[in-house]
C-alpha cells in the first residue's frame, strides 16, 4: 500500500524526469520508459497518475506555466512597486534561470509547436499569452493612455516572447539570454520616456 502523501511527490519526480528526458532525449524520443528510467519508478505508474505521456506532458507544461507565474508572483510581493518596476519584474521572470534552462527551453519549444494541433495545449498556450498581456497591460494603464497601453503591452509581449525564442536557438543562449531581458526592459525605458 503507497504511503499516505506520496502522489504529489511521486507526480514531481515524474514531472522532473519529463523535463530531464526532453532536455536529454527531446520530446519526440522522450518515451514513459525514458522518463520512468530516469525517475526511477515503474512506467506503470505514468499512466496511474497522467493517464499516458500525452497527460504527463500536459501535466509538465502546466508546471513551466506555474513556474512563470510563481516567479512573478514572488517578484512583485514587494510592497510600494512602481508600474515601471513592476513591468520590468515581469521581464525578468519570463527570463529566469529556469525558463532558460535546457530541458525548460526544449519543452517551450515543443509545446509551441504542439499547441497548433492539440487543443488542450493549445488552451493552455491562449492562457500563458493573455496572462502575459493582462499583466504588461496593467501595468502600462498605469502609465499610458489606453490606447497606447494596449499597443505597448502588445510589443512588450512580443519583444518578450520574440527574444526568447531567438535565444533558445542560438549557439550562445546564455550570453543571447541576459541581452535580451536588458533589451527588453530599455524598450520599457524608451517607451516611457516619449
Amino acid at each position: 500500500m503507497p504511503k499516505v502523501g506520496m502522489k504529489p511527490v511521486r507526480k514531481q519526480q515524474l514531472i522532473d524526469a519529463t523535463l530531464e528526458s526532453i532536455g536529454e532525449f527531446g520530446l519526440q524520443n522522450t518515451t514513459i520508459v525514458t522518463i520512468s528510467r530516469i525517475a526511477g519508478l515503474s512506467s506503470g505508474i505514468i499512466s496511474h497518475y497522467f493517464g499516458g505521456k500525452q497527460g504527463l506532458i500536459e501535466a509538465t507544461i502546466i508546471h513551466l506555466l506555474e513556474q512563470l507565474r510563481l516567479a512573478l508572483l514572488s517578484r512583485i510581493s514587494v510592497e510600494n512597486l512602481t508600474a515601471t518596476e513592476r513591468l520590468k519584474i515581469i521581464i525578468e521572470a519570463n527570463f529566469t534561470s529556469f525558463q532558460r534552462s535546457t530541458p525548460a527551453i526544449k519543452i517551450w519549444l515543443s509545446f509551441w509547436a504542439e499547441s497548433m494541433h492539440e487543443p488542450k495545449l493549445s488552451r493552455l498556450q491562449n492562457i500563458n499569452s493573455k496572462r502575459l498581456y493582462s499583466n504588461l497591460l496593467f501595468s502600462f494603464r498605469q502609465l499610458l493612455t489606453e490606447n497606447a497601453a494596449k499597443t505597448a503591452a502588445k510589443q512588450t509581449a512580443a519583444m518578450i516572447d520574440g527574444f526568447w525564442l531567438r535565444c533558445a536557438l542560438s549557439n550562445k543562449p546564455e550570453a543571447e539570454f541576459k541581452q535580451a531581458e536588458q533589451l527588453c526592459k530599455s524598450f520599457i525605458d524608451e517607451k516611457l520616456s516619449h
